[in-house]
């Protein structure tokens, strides 16, 4: 069971969806507790798995060597011989590291509090469940996938099921949010499918090229000799077109060796667009491809109207988890492939990230939906994720990866305190409500937790976070000169405006002596149900665990992120030292 644990955590949910469709009408009514049971499944398989990783010389590393990963399934999926264009190789081929393991739990954890929400849903609820567990699916395998093809594949099937979720069990503007969603989204697609293709044109499997040529009779017998004697052979082009096996790994697109001469992505080449080299212009299309599902500013305007019109389940998910993508994106893809696109745009990168700091924070202050003011809240809190991998350093990175993985809970906790009051009232406008606390004790005591976790308060994940954030971001000039001091200077406006505008929110709808407009159904303002409490209660422990003991993730995510430093920083200076001689040629 161990050796097919990642596969899974896709399937199990499949499963679920599948199931679900093929029940009777008369079943409706289990529909939700076969889609809890199955995400419950889901959070002790990923249980498991961080049980099964091997900590013996820390945590796994992985990054850019196979060898490092960790619970590996790697199985050939299309194995096609093209004549002279060589072979195309596509692989089903997951792992995990530092980089993606915690988020694999991250979205164990947020979907099981989804699927409690989802008890909410009262119409089509065959085709809302199944939807919900197909998400789930292509969720993990996004965050496993090692093989490019496969990843995309992960990451265009997201786009389905979110997109009718929106748009059949959204609020009244659902179909307007559903297709911007899908729109922005697809764009950022498109710009990583076509450096995708281009990839394929350009890296070759050394191990499989080492087969089809001769030097050994199976991929399992390739050593170290045989790969780079193939990568010898390429360098001087003594390997026939029709031998190259051409792959779609990620691990591969990584080693600079794996690049055909003359091919778009070589390094050594002078191939430009707009003045610019093709290596650097990939980088550019795969950054905004995850940016937009981040969001970074300015490509942010779908998740506002998407949040505030998504059913509460549909919230929590977004914001707990598919933002997550983005940022987890960057740094397997573009950070990883080019790196060198990281030294050159790492000003730019931060300078965004600035922005979406400030900025999200001043809109978040100045909004008067809840749902609104929290997603405006995710967009500032994306822009430290933005910061910290700008900065490149040690600090930065782990801050970001925290980042997410808190941001996941206390966003999800943000979006079901939203959800108590549209359930009951169907209105979230704040200025309707003042002095909740009066009313609903539990529930508001809820909301504090929340608030303060999201706004950074020590003892919180979310000032672990953003402390490691500040620390890379303030080491960046001297360390690597990346990002300029001001940069971190600037970007802590972010945790005033924060505070402002969680504490004005926390004294306008909850503090004081009860009043509520009078067309609301006062009367329905009751306090936290037990399936309601079994929902916030875990998460509000969690964001405090995580803040009082920041070890538990850290000593998972640190190893990577050490390596992962070194390897981007030194490789990118490298590589970007080659592309400007090329140019200036």
């Amino acid at each position: 069971m161990s050796e097919s644990l990642l596969s899974l955590l896709i399937f199990v949910p499949l499963i679920a969806a599948i199931v679900i469709l093929l029940l009777p009408k008369s079943l409706n009514g289990s529909l939700k507790w076969i889609t809890l049971g199955t995400t419950v499944v889901q959070l002790i398989l990923s249980i498991l798995v961080m049980l099964k990783l091997d900590w013996s010389a820390g945590a796994p590393v992985g990054i850019n060597n196979q060898g490092n990963f960790q619970l590996v399934e790697n199985h050939q999926w299309l194995h096609l011989d093209l004549g002279t264009l060589g072979t195309i190789s596509i692989q089903y081929f997951l792992g995990l590291d530092g980089l993606n393991s915690t988020m694999v739990l991250l979205t164990a954890i947020v979907m099981v509090i989804g699927a409690i929400s989802s008890f909410e849903i009262s119409h089509k609820r065959k085709g809302f469940f199944a939807l919900f567990n197909v998400l789930s699916a292509t969720i993990m395998g996004c965050f496993m996938a090692l093989d490019f093809f496969l990843f995309y594949l992960f990451f265009e099937f997201m786009l389905l099921p979110m997109y009718f979720l929106i748009g059949i069990w959204g609020g009244p503007r659902r179909e307007y949010a559903s297709i911007k969603f899908f729109i922005y989204t697809l764009l950022g697609s498109i710009f990583i499918l076509i450096v995708m293709i281009g990839l394929y044109t350009s890296v070759i499997d050394p191990a499989a090229t080492a087969v089809k040529i001769g030097l050994t009779e199976s991929v399992e017998n390739v050593t170290t000799e045989n790969v780079e004697q193939v990568q010898e052979m390429l360098k001087v082009d003594q390997i026939k077109p029709e031998n190259l096996v051409r792959t779609f790994s990620l691990i591969a697109m990584m080693d600079a060796e794996n690049y055909i001469p003359g091919s778009i992505f070589f390094k050594g080449e002078i191939t430009s667009f707009f003045g610019e080299n093709a290596r650097l212009i990939a980088f550019l299309l795969l950054f905004i491809g995850f940016a937009i599902k981040l969001p970074a500013v300015p490509v942010h305007t779908w998740l506002p109207d998407a949040h505030v019109q998504a059913p509460t389940a549909i919230s929590v998910v977004l914001a707990g988890i598919l933002l997550k993508i983005g940022g987890y994106g960057i740094l397997r893809i573009p950070y990883s492939i080019f790196p060198e696109g990281a030294i050159y745009f790492s000003w730019w990168i931060g300078l965004f990230g600035v922005i979406a700091i400030v900025y999200g924070a001043f809109v978040a202050l100045g909004t008067h939906n809840l749902k609104k003011l929290i997603a405006y809240s995710s967009v500032s809190h994306m822009g430290f994720v933005m910061l910290g991998i700008a900065s490149l350093t040690t600090e930065g990175i782990n801050g970001a990866i925290y980042q997410m993985f808190s941001h996941g809970i206390i966003s999800a906790m943000l979006f079901l305190v939203a959800g108590v009051v549209y359930y009951r009232t169907h209105n979230l406008e704040i200025e309707n409500y003042k002095g909740l606390i009066s009313k609903m004790p539990v529930y508001s005591a809820m909301v504090m937790v929340a608030f303060f976790a999201s706004l950074g308060l020590p003892g919180f994940s979310g000032f672990v976070a953003e402390l490691f954030v500040f620390l890379g971001a303030f080491k960046s000039e001297s360390a690597n000169g990346l990002i300029p001091i001001w940069m971190a200077i600037v970007s802590t406006l972010g945790l005033i405006l924060g505070a402002a505008y969680y504490l004005w929110t926390l004294q306008r709808m909850y503090l004081g002596n009860f009043w509520a407009q009078k067309d609301l159904a006062v009367d329905q303002l009751t306090d936290l149900s037990s399936r309601e409490l079994i929902m916030f209660v875990p998460l509000a422990i969690m964001t405090i665990i995580l803040g009082l003991f920041p070890h538990l993730l850290l000593d998972v995510i640190s190893p990577s992120v050490n390596y992962f430093v070194n390897f981007v920083e030194a490789t990118g200076k490298e590589n970007l030292e080659i592309i400007l001689q090329a140019i200036n040629k």
